[in-house]
């Protein structure tokens, strides 16, 4: 490749916070996505003004202390493929600080603008709900972090593992057009989205493409350990290297608090197409979080 996508963000070197991501620096108008990591007993203060936020466990361990209740992570995990993540959601108006336990902790969190008040809600990994999707070399696992429904203005979470050779965010699909039913139920709506990816060696990565069905976007990007994807619109199917498991954890912020989208309709005839699932998944299980 002759030159990155504007869409692929790599990691910065020799920083505490790796990624972020605002809506200036992406260009858009909803969501903010950053990624940490801090030393044993490191600690970050922070206040959530209007916005609400989620944090996501990578690796370690970590409690937070708040005007709205104190939580504690005591089985995290070693690295993303090796269990489950705690979820802590935090809404507007929030002072917390967050504390580094037994080790090092890597952790993200994405946030955005919040217009209703929602109560604090942390979620272990035995609450987290699994499921396995697709068929075939499509098939992956998702573990709903904050799924539709959960309990807050607008942000939707959710980690991905798609194993080695797997296509995922398959068939293609979009959400970036806001379309309702004669009901009103929201079709599909406006929502921006990060792809964070790990993988379970170093060296994989993958490869997406997003695009627009006029193809006024247009980019294949080959993301690596440690880099984010954004998504400012468009189709954005995944597939992942062969020999190299792929994680990626998707935050999404718009105008509705769903999972709502619009297939790409090439691609609408592969749902029927599947005749089972993939024996590996799945790759991650709350049972592994004993760090």
């Amino acid at each position: 490749m002759s030159k990155e996508s504007p869409l692929l963000v790599k990691p910065k070197k020799d920083s505490e916070v790796y990624h972020s991501i605002t809506p200036q620096s992406a260009n858009w108008k909803y969501l903010s996505f950053e990624a940490r990591k801090m030393n044993q007993n490191d600690t970050w203060e922070h206040h959530t003004k209007d916005n609400e936020m989620v944090i996501v466990l990578l690796s370690g361990n970590f409690k937070v202390d708040s005007d709205k209740g104190s939580w504690e992570t005591v089985n995290g995990r070693r690295d993303v493929f090796s269990g489950v993540a705690h979820t802590l959601y935090l809404p507007k108006h929030t002072a917390f600080t967050l504390t580094a336990m037994g080790g090092e902790l890597d952790f993200a969190y994405g946030w955005c603008q919040a217009e209703k008040d929602f109560a604090p809600k942390f979620v272990t990994p035995e609450e987290t709900p699994i499921v396995i999707f697709g068929g075939d070399n499509a098939t992956r696992q998702f573990n709903d972090l904050v799924p539709p429904g959960f309990g807050c203005n607008s942000l939707v979470v959710r980690e991905v593992y798609t194993p080695s050779g797997n296509w995922s965010s398959f068939p293609a699909h979009k959400h970036d057009e806001r379309i309702l039913a004669a009901d009103g139920t929201v079709l599909e709506p406006i929502q921006e989205e990060t792809y964070f990816y790990k993988f379970q060696k170093p060296a994989g990565y993958a490869i997406q493409q997003v695009y627009t069905k006029d193809r006024s976007l247009d980019e294949i990007v080959r993301p690596r350990h440690n880099d984010v994807v954004m998504i400012p619109k468009g189709f954005h199917p995944v597939v992942a290297e062969h020999g190299f498991h792929c994680y990626y954890l998707n935050f999404l912020a718009g105008t509705d608090q769903c999972l709502a989208n619009t297939t790409d309709p090439d691609h609408e005839w592969i749902y029927d197409s599947w005749t089972a699932k993939d024996k590996r998944l799945p790759l991650v299980t709350a049972k592994m979080n004993q760090y």
